[in-house]
């Protein structure tokens, strides 16, 4: 069978939840797969990787003007190259409307209409507009989560059969490193020579960090050591909002923004950390508390959407709309030794029942079932 997928997602989001999922589909199906013939479409450089495979053809394709590249170039070139099954792991955005050979789309979750205040414009509308006729075109949608799955059924009115589970997993690079290496790179890399608690993950309305640093500005005065709030990423969205927070508060010099991090120090930072906090109000999967836990940094989190289907017992999870309830718990994990270590032990058990190998053998299931 010849395999068509758009890969672009894997340079062009890199960083995001789309990216990560991208990336590491593509890696781990050429692992598995040796039978099927594969055609790549890929943004400029940084094919490389693939120059290896023998059933893997590159096509490139451009950076600008993404409609055109989206809608006509890429769907002209699946059609031409009589590839038996198209798949989009990007929400199915482009996906053509003339049906030419089997389509399989990644659905990762139904935000711009759950919570359309918190998306971009320009997204919000494509999206709105497209998803209908995705869902009805695709011979298969893949989701991330059962939650999303549930969310994908009720809103569309689709069989069941037709939406198939497969979770996503932290990355290889996340796992222990010693809490001293690990401190000391942060140290020299950022300058952060204290303890801290860590958020990562977006500025989005959603994050809920504006809930995160309320919940850290009460907690602080109950705790007996002094730890910084380190929020890694490159700020946005609602930065002035959340800014102007920290200054009312008196939090000016507690609340730590790192700026962009390179990918290959996030594990540093999940290492280096006393905590780590994830209070969003909305995830399709939600990948930081599983690599935070992958790196046995215990965790909080949200009790609501897909997360704890994720997570299970193996983080504290609290309801993101309570701020309360939140500072309660931040004092509780860095105050009490023992429920910090449980934590830390139940998370690295939970995070390795999850593996991007497992996604990809899913993924090529859904894909023989439509031969």
């Amino acid at each position: 069978m010849l395999i068509s997928i758009d890969t672009r997602g894997a340079k062009l989001y890199a960083g995001t939840g789309i990216g990560t999922y991208t990336h590491e589909l593509l890696k781990n199906i050429l692992k598995q797969d040796k039978k099927n013939q594969y055609l790549f479409f890929w943004p400029g450089e940084g094919y490389d990787q693939f120059q290896s495979h023998a059933n893997i053809d590159v096509h490139l394709v451009g950076t600008k003007n993404k409609t055109f590249w989206t809608y006509d170039y890429i769907p002209h070139l699946v059609k031409k190259s009589s590839a038996q099954l198209f798949h989009i792991p990007q929400n199915g955005l482009g996906l053509p409307k003339e049906k030419f050979c089997r389509y399989v789309v990644t659905v990762h979750d139904l935000i711009p209409f759950i919570l359309p205040e918190t998306v971009g414009y320009s997204y919000r509308e494509r999206f709105v507009e497209e998803m209908p006729s995705i869902v009805e075109n695709a011979d298969a949608i893949i989701t991330v989560s059962e939650y999303s799955k549930k969310d994908i059924i009720e809103y569309f009115g689709i069989p069941e059969n037709k939406v198939v589970v497969t979770h996503l997993a932290a990355d290889e690079i996340y796992h222990p490193i010693n809490h001293v290496e690990a401190k000391h790179f942060i140290k020299t890399s950022y300058g952060i020579d204290q303890e801290f608690i860590l958020y990562l993950g977006g500025f989005s309305a959603r994050k809920n960090v504006l809930g995160l640093i309320q919940a850290y500005a009460q907690s602080i005065k109950s705790l007996n050591n002094t730890y910084a709030l380190v929020i890694v990423g490159a700020p946005k969205d609602s930065h002035g909002e959340i800014m102007s927070t920290i200054e009312r508060l008196g939090l000016t010099d507690r609340v730590i923004f790192t700026g962009f991090a390179p990918y290959s120090h996030l594990p540093y930072f999940y290492n280096a950390a006393s905590l780590f906090i994830y209070p969003s109000l909305y995830e399709g999967f939600g990948l930081p508390p599983l690599e935070a836990m992958a790196c046995g940094c215990p965790t909080i989190t949200s009790n609501i959407t897909s997360i704890p289907e994720v997570v299970d017992d193996a983080a504290i999870l609290i309801n993101p709309y309570d701020v309360d309830e939140l500072s309660q718990s931040i004092i509780q994990v860095l105050e009490d030794k023992k429920l910090s270590m449980d934590l830390i032990i139940k998370g690295l058990k939970r995070a390795s029942q999850f593996s991007w190998e497992n996604t990809a053998k899913n993924t090529l299931r859904v894909y023989e079932s439509l031969q």
